[in-house]
């Protein structure tokens, strides 16, 4: 962890706080003027973003996980057995864009992928905001890391 000072015009602070916020994990930005008044000192704690795991690999992400078919009727039994108001936990939202992700993924060669492709993305992103996770780069590269972590531990 390393401290960051900066001296800058105050109209900046905000797009110098969230360019740094950008390249390193940091926490709030504490502002203070110059002793002239002109300026903003602004410090901020720092430290490098960790490396992310690489992303598994679908024949590896999905390699304990039921078949389609399996699922399907699963998610389709959570689904129903819910009232319309009631939140769904994150094991449906994993699961369903898991098999959304599956389906896409045997459906690559077909004339149909670009919808199969568009419900796995939406389903990871849905899942994505449920877990309150920022800077996913790979909506569907996410969902297969979080299902492999997942089925490890059933």
């Amino acid at each position: 962890m390393f401290e960051i000072r900066i001296i800058c015009d105050p109209a900046d602070t905000d797009r110098i706080s969230q360019a740094l916020a950008t390249a390193f994990t940091t926490g709030l930005a504490r502002q203070h003027p110059t002793r002239d008044g002109q300026r903003t000192r602004l410090y901020l704690t720092a430290d490098h973003r960790p490396e992310p795991e690489p992303w598994p690999a679908p024949v590896e992400a999905y390699a304990l996980a039921p078949s389609i078919i399996s699922e399907i009727g699963w998610t389709a039994r959570t689904a129903a057995d819910r009232p319309f108001f009631d939140a769904l936990n994150r094991e449906f939202w994993l699961r369903k864009a898991a098999l959304l992700d599956r389906i896409a993924l045997s459906n690559e060669a077909d004339s149909t992928a670009s919808d199969a492709t568009d419900l796995a993305t939406r389903a990871a992103q849905r899942l994505i905001e449920l877990d309150d996770t920022a800077d996913v780069s790979d909506p569907r590269a996410y969902v297969r890391q979080q299902y492999a972590h997942w089925a490890k531990n059933q």
